[in-house]
């Protein structure tokens, strides 16, 4: 198949061979021609459809027959809205795809109004005809190999689907059943299953950001109406982190899935279990290693310091899991990471903070030093923070020593004058601390400096000997 090609067939699409005709519910599907521009699901009888011009007869509406009828007209509703049409060629079933339309914001109005509760038949069948057209293949991602020139996945323009304006009114008919205080959980569970809850995360990959959103919105909703879901909902997430990280560092919908994680871990009890502290370890912070990472950053940085913020004693778990995954040549991850650092530093308590300065300033020192400007910029800004000024006081003996060599050699010669400009006042900061300290790391610093100058002029001496006793065996 070619890029952005036509959409593989799902696992609801069947075909049949053979003639004549199947009436379902006031559907009448033909099979004299193959070219009707539909994708066939299996029928709500339990047989076989067919793949060819569908004609599909208007439904009266919900107002336009009694009460008694109206539980009855659902059912037939929902197996009209059962049939996937083809987008990819907007002349096909134009008619067809209209009276589905029509009934699908029907059905929406229906379960929004709560004019009449759903009989427990009746949502078994909207979940079915739910999971028909939102559980499908996704076309080739921008990221997959299908012969076209590869290309970065931020140069290409995410892949909108052609079918949303069915797929939005689905999405949202589950939403109004999943938010409904008409819905009883305890029989809404049994078709908002694990199986339906797996699915739906699945199409999270999909790259389509309007759908994304109602996934996000969906699966935030279910977990906070369905409480026996959430242990299994957690898992099925780490999991795909894990896939993620590990295996492919390709699915389009980490951000969603951060964002939701970041008001379930709002709401985490304290002392917090086990559990949540093994995810953060486990699948939270390997999360800095892919290098799609910009993608998704702001919400994994909101994700973590919930974490520091509902327990200090994590800070120090944090940093040093920062500092695990320090990228080595991507300055863009590293300005990401300094700028999450920061934050994570804010909410810091000085215990915390002892237990992780001396890696925590090693790594910094390098930074200072980057000849990427941004970089040295952003380590250096930290000191414009006066909750991590008060830290680095209290622990300046320590500190101090860690980074004066940094700072001085920016001063000698760094080549940005803004980061030159940050590293003087810094300088100056320090001096002002303690001036007793900032002379003994001076004079520290001037002895390194000597030494390394004798032993430079040593190995030059060295080398000059070799040459000349090479040259001397050479015209002997």
């Amino acid at each position: 198949l070619m890029k952005r090609g036509q959409r593989k067939p799902s696992k609801t699409d069947t075909e049949v061979s053979g003639s004549g005709s199947v009436s379902v519910s006031n559907v009448v599907v033909n099979h004299a021609s193959r070219s009707g521009g539909v994708s066939q699901p299996v029928p709500p009888d339990g047989g076989t459809g067919g793949v060819g011009s569908v004609e599909v007869e208007p439904l009266p509406m919900f107002r336009d027959v009694s009460v008694s009828e109206r539980q009855q007209l659902f059912v037939r509703k929902c197996r009209v809205c059962s049939y996937v049409f083809d987008f990819t060629d907007t002349l096909k079933a134009v008619k067809e795809k209209e009276i589905k339309r029509l009934n699908l914001v029907e059905l929406v109005d229906y379960v929004q109004s709560g004019s009449s509760k759903i009989t427990e038949s009746n949502q078994e069948e909207m979940v079915k005809m739910i999971s028909v057209n939102i559980f499908r293949c996704l076309p080739p991602a921008a990221h997959e190999n299908t012969g076209s020139v590869s290309m970065e996945a931020d140069e290409d323009e995410p892949f909108l689907d052609p079918s949303w304006p069915h797929l939005q009114l689905v999405y949202e008919l589950l939403l109004r059943y999943v938010i409904s205080s008409d819905t009883d959980t305890k029989v809404a569970k049994k078709f908002i299953d694990h199986s339906f809850v797996l699915k739906l995360l699945d199409m999270f990959d999909t790259e389509d950001p309007r759908e994304r959103e109602y996934l996000k919105t969906i699966l935030h909703r279910i977990y906070g109406k369905f409480m026996v879901h959430r242990p299994f909902i957690r898992k099925a997430i780490n999991n795909i982190f894990y896939q993620f990280i590990y295996e492919t560092e390709r699915n389009s919908g980490i951000a969603e899935l951060l964002e939701i994680l970041g008001s379930i871990i709002n709401g985490f009890a304290l002392p917090m279990k086990e559990e949540h502290k093994l995810f953060l370890v486990r699948a939270l912070i390997p999360l800095h290693k892919p290098k799609a990472i910009a993608t998704y950053h702001q919400q994994l940085a909101y994700c973590i310091i919930q974490f520091v913020e509902k327990d200090n004693k994590l800070a120090d778990t944090v940093i040093n899991g920062l500092l695990k995954y320090w990228p080595v040549t991507n300055c863009q991850k590293e300005v990401l990471i300094l700028g999450e650092l920061e934050e994570v530093l804010e909410a810091t308590q000085a215990t915390e903070f002892q237990r992780c300065m001396v890696p925590l300033f090693r790594q910094l020192a390098r930074c200072l030093n980057s000849p990427h400007f941004q970089v040295a910029e952003r380590a250096l800004f930290m000191w414009n923070n006066e909750h991590i000024v008060s830290l680095i006081a209290q622990n300046r003996t320590v500190i101090l020593p860690i980074i004066f060599e940094a700072l001085e050699t920016n001063i000698q010669g760094h080549w940005n004058p803004a980061v030159h400009g940050l590293t003087s006042n810094i300088r100056k900061m320090f001096m002002e601390m303690d001036t007793q300290l900032f002379e003994e790391c001076q004079r520290q610093h001037a002895e390194k400096q000597a030494h390394a100058k004798m032993a430079q002029d040593q190995r030059q001496q060295t080398w000059q000997r070799l040459e000349e006793s090479a040259f001397v065996h050479q015209i002997g």
